[in-house]
C-alpha cells in the first residue's frame, strides 16, 4: 500500500511538472507572437546573440537539433530578414549565419519580452522559494546531464 502512495505522489510530481512546463510553454508562445518567431526561432535568434555569426553546424550542436532542422530554422530566419548568410572569412567554402540589425532589434526586444514573461509567472514566488526552486532545477538538469 506504501508502495503505490508512494508511486502516487512521484505520478502527481511528474503530472505538476509537465503542467508548469506546459503553461509556460504556452506563456512563451504568447510572448513570442509579436515578432512571429518560434520558440525555437528565438533559441536560434539567442544562440547567434551570444556567440555572434556561426556555421549551421555550430548553430545545430548549440540548439541540440540536427544540421538539416538548423537549416529549416536559419532558412525561416533569413526569409523575415533576421538572419543572413555570410562567406566564412577563415574559409570560403564555408558560410556562416549571422543576425542582421533587424534580427539584433528582434532579439533584444524578445529578450526583454521574455524577462517580463518570467517575472509575471514566478512572482507568486518569494525570493526563498525561487532560490529552493532553481537549486532543485539545477540539481535536476546535472542529474540528466551526467
Amino acid at each position: 500500500m506504501q508502495e503505490q502512495e508512494e508511486w502516487g505522489r512521484q505520478e502527481s510530481l511528474s503530472d505538476s511538472f509537465r503542467a508548469v512546463s506546459r503553461r509556460l510553454r504556452i506563456q512563451s508562445q504568447k510572448a513570442l507572437a509579436p515578432w512571429d518567431v518560434t520558440p525555437g526561432q528565438a533559441r536560434a535568434l539567442g544562440v547567434l546573440s551570444r556567440h555572434g555569426p556561426v556555421r549551421l553546424g555550430t548553430l545545430s550542436e548549440h540548439l541540440r537539433i540536427a544540421a538539416r532542422s538548423a537549416t529549416e530554422v536559419a532558412d525561416a530566419l533569413e526569409m523575415r530578414g533576421l538572419v543572413d548568410r555570410r562567406a566564412d572569412p577563415t574559409d570560403r567554402r564555408a558560410t556562416l549565419i549571422a543576425l542582421t540589425p533587424r534580427g539584433e532589434e528582434v532579439t533584444t526586444a524578445i529578450r526583454a519580452a521574455r524577462g517580463v514573461e518570467a517575472e509575471e509567472f514566478f512572482a507568486r514566488l518569494d525570493a526563498d522559494d525561487r532560490a529552493a526552486l532553481a537549486r532543485i532545477l539545477d540539481a535536476l538538469l546535472d542529474q540528466s546531464s551526467g
